[in-house]
Formats: C-alpha cells, structure tokens, sequence
C-alpha cells in the first residue's frame, strides 16, 4: 500500500511556526482521535496521542509539529515588513522566497534584498545576513497595518510535490515525522502493545527542543524515541565520511547527534528489529544539530532508554526539502515493530 500523499501533503503545507502551531496541531488532533484511547492537550500545546498497554511501562514518542518560520519586528514608512527568525536559517536561501504572514489574515509576500546591481564589489562579496532581507507585500503601509500587527507569525511558501521517487516540499523538517508517527498509530489501532504508548506531537523544537522536555517531564517515560528528519549529503561534492545518510538506503537509526548519544541497547534493538522484519536501514551519525530525543532521554527522574528514528532528507531548512517514499515506508514499519515488540529484548546493562 503506497504513501498517503494527500495527508502527507495536508501536513507538509499547513502554517505552524514556533509557539504557533495551531493550525497543524488541529489537523493532528483530527487524524489521531480515532486511533487512539485518549487525546491530551497540555499547556505548552503539545498532543499526547495515548494507547493503553499491557504492562506497567511508558514509552514516549516524539515528532514535533513546528517549522522554521519568522516572527514580524518592525512595519516601516513605505510598508516594508522586517522580521526575526524562529529557527536556524542559512540566509542565502532567503532570496526569492515567498512568504505568508498570519495576521488578521493570511497575505503572502516576497523576500526582498538590494539588488545585485547597485551593490558594490564588496557588498556581492559579502555573505548575505537575514538582517539583509525584508518582506515586501505589495502594499502602503497604510494597507499593511490593516492585516498585520507586530509579533504575527511568518511561515514560507511551498507546495508539496512528488518528484521521481521522492517527496519534495518546504516543512518536510519536520513534518515528515508527524505523518510517520500518525501513520504507524493508524496501523497500531487494533494491535494490542506490550506499554503505554504516549505518541506526542510537540511544539518549539526548532527553537530549543522545548515542548518534548515539558512532555518527558509530564510523562516520566520508561522508553524514549525521537523522530526527525537527518542530513542526507548524497550530493555532487560530499566526500564518503561527510555524506551521514542517502535517500533511498532506507530508514536511518541514529546513535548519536550533537545532543545525545542515543542508548547503545536502543540502538542495538532498533537494528535487531529492523533486520528480523526485512527493514531497509542506514545508521546515522550526525555531527551537528539535536532533536528532540534529548529531551525525552534526560528530562525525567533516572532518564529513559532512549533512541532515534531519523529520516534522511536532502537540503534540509530550504523550501526544496526532499525525502525518498520507500525511507518513509521504511521508517513507518521499523517504529511498528519496535513498539510492538519493546518487550521482547533484554535491556539490562551488559
């Protein structure tokens, strides 16, 4: 059964910055009710998605539902829009983008810079900085201000597309994930599991890993598994040690990022699982960067066993990110076998 695209795409598309995910957070309310035993929504506003099991143990399962976006700072004379960002950006990838700002309503606008042509040979010299840009609405401020006020939420402007045997879309950081993690519990619905599944849909990673250390808190999990997309640097120019992982290799277990370093038993019962279902699987060593499996691994009395399912992608916080349809499949069915089978491995010290 293949891929599906349109909720993938439903998910891809929809606004939810950080600190503002309500948009993706409804659909995600909407696509886990019936699959679950009960839907919680706590104060910061991360959805536990709960499924009752058999015995005296809580995994959590995280995938934040926050992308990359930019907050309005500043409306100037001429109605030009200056911004801060929510997340990390590599500036050159502002130029040509369009953008929607969330105001009264939603307005799309254009990332706007100096042109190349009346810039000196020290300024095309420079890398660009996201102080460099602004956004232009094609409005008088007079206009502007009727829609948008300072502090409204900015989200980027991209559809989602199949290209080849790929996905291809802004926000597959990190919503890839949330579909993975809807997608598995669909296929869980009438499965009976050995523990309590907490699935949770968490906000404000891209700013801190906040939600999932709020929720790792709450929940006190026995078992941890992060789900994000990784690096996948299979492209013209990588040397063999810096690619981390391939599209189309399969899903990607993680054992370590700049965040943590997933536990050695996780690992080796991911890969276990993995290899006994036929599970197409790379490993993934990330030298840059976290997810929020160390909020799940730490932030809780005594820790909790914890490990990663990752997600190679290319060209990650573009609007052009692009992951392949089989490492999706692939990661759907490792993280179902793995909660159906958490009670099977022995996760004593060795």
């Amino acid at each position: 059964m293949g891929l599906n695209i349109p909720l993938l795409k439903e998910i891809c598309e929809v606004a939810g910055a950080p600190g503002y995910e309500q948009r993706i957070r409804e659909i995600v309310i909407r696509e886990v009710e019936p699959l679950v035993d009960e839907v919680k929504v706590n104060n910061l506003g991360n959805v536990y998605a709960i499924k009752k099991g058999n015995a005296d143990k809580r995994v959590m399962i995280g995938a934040h539902m926050d992308e990359i976006g930019f907050i309005v700072t500043h409306i100037d004379d001429n109605g030009f829009v200056r911004f801060h960002t929510l997340g990390g950006f590599d500036p050159k990838t502002l130029t040509a983008q369009r953008v929607i700002i969330h105001g009264k309503k939603d307005i799309i606008g254009v990332m706007g810079s100096k042109p190349i042509h009346v810039m000196t040979q020290e300024e095309r010299a420079k890398n660009p900085k996201t102080t460099d840009y602004f956004i232009d609405l094609g409005m008088t401020r007079d206009e502007v201000i009727k829609y948008v006020d300072i502090g409204n939420p900015i989200t980027r402007h991209s559809e989602l597309m199949e290209l080849g045997d790929c996905v291809n879309s802004k926000s597959i950081d990190n919503r890839v994930s949330v579909f993975i993690l809807i997608e598995t519990l669909r296929k869980l619905k009438d499965e009976e599991v050995p523990f309590d599944i907490y699935g949770v849909f968490t906000v404000q990673e891209e700013v801190g890993i906040r939600g999932a250390n709020v929720s790792a808190l709450d929940i006190k999990p026995d078992f941890g598994i992060g789900l994000d997309t990784t690096i996948a640097y299979d492209l013209p120019g990588a040397k063999n040690h810096e690619v981390i992982t391939k599209l189309g290799e399969g899903t990607a277990i993680k054992i370590m990022d700049a965040s943590a370093i997933c536990d050695y038993r996780m690992v080796e019962f991911m890969k276990n699982t993995a290899d006994k279902h036929k599970i197409k699987w790379q490993a993934e060593i990330l030298p840059a960067g976290g997810t929020d499996t160390a909020g799940i691994q730490r932030m809780n009395e005594g820790g909790a066993i914890s490990g990663a399912i990752s997600i190679p992608t290319r060209h990650l916080h573009q609007v052009i990110e692009m992951a392949h349809k089989e490492d999706i499949t692939a990661s759907v069915n490792l993280l179902q076998n793995c909660l159906l089978e958490l009670d099977q491995f022995d996760w004593k010290f060795k």
